[in-house]
C-alpha cells in the first residue's frame, strides 16, 4: 500500500482514538496519541498534554463531562510532518442558573503532527470554534442568561464559555474562530510547520 495512504490512515486513527479514549476515561491509551512535549489548547485549559490529561482525569472523577463527536478529516502531509483538520462537536452538560443545560459547540480540531521512529503523534492541538448553542435538557424549562455577560464572550464559543465560567473555569477569550486574525495566524503556523520550521 502507498506510504502516504498508510500515513493518512494512521493519522485518522490517532485523531479518532483521541476522542474515544478521552471521553471514555481510558487515560493510559489516551496518553499514547501525544508526543512527549505535546501541547493542548482548549477554552478552559492551555498547557502541556500531560497536564491536560491530569486535569481531565480529575474533572472526569468529579463528574465533568465534556464529550466530542468527530466528522470528516482533511490531512496535509509533508514528509514526517502533517496538519490534520477534523470537523467536531464539543458537548457539555451542566447546571446554568439552576437549569440543567446542554451546550453544543461546532468547530475543527487543528492538529500539528509528526512521525517519529515510525509513529505519528500530536505535537499540538488547537481547536477552532465556529458556532455554538445552549439548550435546557427539559425543553419546558425557562432559561434566562445574562445577556451582557454573554455578549462579552467570543461569538464562536460564547455559550460554552458562559457555562464553563459559571462552573468555575477560567476561559481564554482569544481562541480561533471561523474567521479573524486568530485563525489566520493559526493557518500561518500550520504552513510553517509543514515547511519544516520550528513549532
Amino acid at each position: 500500500m502507498d506510504q502516504q495512504l498508510l500515513d493518512r490512515l494512521a493519522i485518522r486513527d490517532l485523531v479518532e482514538n483521541w476522542a474515544v479514549w478521552r471521553d471514555a476515561g481510558d487515560w493510559d491509551r489516551f496518553a499514547t496519541v501525544w508526543h512527549e512535549e505535546g501541547w493542548m489548547s482548549a477554552t478552559w485549559f492551555q498547557g502541556p498534554a500531560r497536564d491536560f490529561m491530569r486535569v481531565s482525569q480529575e474533572g472526569f472523577a468529579k463528574g465533568v463531562r465534556i464529550l466530542h463527536f468527530l466528522g470528516g478529516t482533511s490531512i496535509d502531509l509533508a514528509g514526517e510532518r502533517a496538519i490534520a483538520q477534523t470537523k467536531m462537536t464539543i458537548s457539555q452538560r451542566a447546571l446554568v442558573h439552576d437549569v440543567l443545560c446542554d451546550v453544543v459547540c461546532t468547530g475543527r480540531f487543528y492538529d500539528f503532527l509528526e512521525k517519529r521512529h515510525g509513529k505519528w503523534g500530536i505535537v499540538r492541538r488547537q481547536p477552532i470554534y465556529e458556532k455554538d448553542r445552549i439548550d435546557p435538557v427539559d425543553p419546558a424549562a425557562e432559561l434566562q442568561l445574562d445577556q451582557i455577560a454573554l455578549a462579552a464572550l467570543p461569538e464562536g464559543y460564547r455559550h460554552l464559555a458562559y457555562m464553563q465560567e459559571l462552573i468555575g473555569y477560567k476561559v481564554k477569550r482569544d481562541m480561533p474562530g471561523l474567521t479573524g486574525a486568530e485563525v489566520e495566524k493559526l493557518y500561518g503556523e500550520g504552513r510553517d510547520w509543514l515547511a519544516g520550521k520550528a513549532k
